[in-house]
């Protein structure tokens, strides 16, 4: 094979690679005259299986960028490829199902029905497939399990801690087998020992193989993902890998129980 042919296969391969694909996006905000810029050219791509934190100050576009990237809102300008679809200019309905399918939320808020078991609010979004029933309990009895809550899908969230209704949220996430999983301050509301238990999970999920995009304004949290993207001003200033990730498990053993 020629030098040129191998550049050109590597670069298909990597083109192939591509779930998120974002190219010269802009987005704003018309206030009567006033025109305010969320994004400003924004242009970055993230290959499967990476593990990408999102940091900057408030109002750096980082959360508009999310949005983006969850298919809850559109860019004014440039193009949005997910997984080789081009979503930019998709209506809601459209965007709606893709959200279903190929986009796991988990948010800071944990974002449970209160009246509801652990079970049930993770086959929620089974509600909108055409999943049967039978598919629909063994995927939530098996996201459940895989958060480490397999005893627990009776309980309403008012009978668990914090960090228990984040793991049945991460397991609702799951449940439909995305591609990506969003993942928005998952650790704002949680002590310091429990957001290490949260990364634990997310990075045994991307070591399986699950892309995972997460916000956080902390940087020791950052610091469990592969890659950091930090926005400022609506625009990209520093992408730069992790080059000594911690391993959320051996940092565990470091900190004290919440018994103690």
């Amino acid at each position: 094979m020629s030098a040129t042919n191998q550049i050109e296969r590597e670069g298909a391969e990597s083109v192939a690679d591509t779930v998120i694909r974002v190219e010269d996006v802009h987005k704003y905000y018309d206030l009567g005259e006033t025109r305010v810029h969320a994004l400003r050219g924004l242009s970055v791509a993230i290959r499967r299986g990476e593990f990408v934190a999102i940091m900057g100050a408030s109002g750096s576009g980082k959360s508009t960028f999310m949005n983006i990237l969850g298919c809850l809102d559109r860019p004014s300008a440039g193009n949005y490829v997910l997984e080789g679809i081009d979503v930019s200019n998709h209506d809601k309905n459209a965007l709606a199902l893709i959200r279903n399918q190929k986009i796991g939320f988990v948010f800071q808020g944990f974002n449970l029905l209160a009246r509801t078991t652990a079970l049930e609010n993770i086959e929620l979004p089974t509600l909108y497939t055409k999943i049967d029933r039978a598919e629909r309990e063994k995927r939530a009895a098996g996201a459940l399990t895989m958060v480490g809550l397999g005893d627990r899908g009776a309980h309403f969230p008012s009978q668990m801690s914090g960090g228990q209704q984040q793991r049945v949220a991460i397991a609702r996430a799951l449940v439909n087998q995305p591609s990506i999983l969003l993942a928005d301050e998952p650790t704002g509301n949680l002590d310091s020992r429990t957001s290490v238990e949260i990364m634990d999970i997310l990075q045994n999920l991307n070591g399986d193989g699950l892309t995972i995009v997460l916000v956080t304004h902390e940087h020791d949290i950052a610091q469990f993902a592969r890659r950091i993207l930090v926005f400022r001003d609506g625009k990209i200033r520093k992408d730069e890998p992790v080059t000594n990730q911690p391993k959320a498990r051996d940092v565990l053993k470091t900190l004290p129980s919440l018994e103690d």
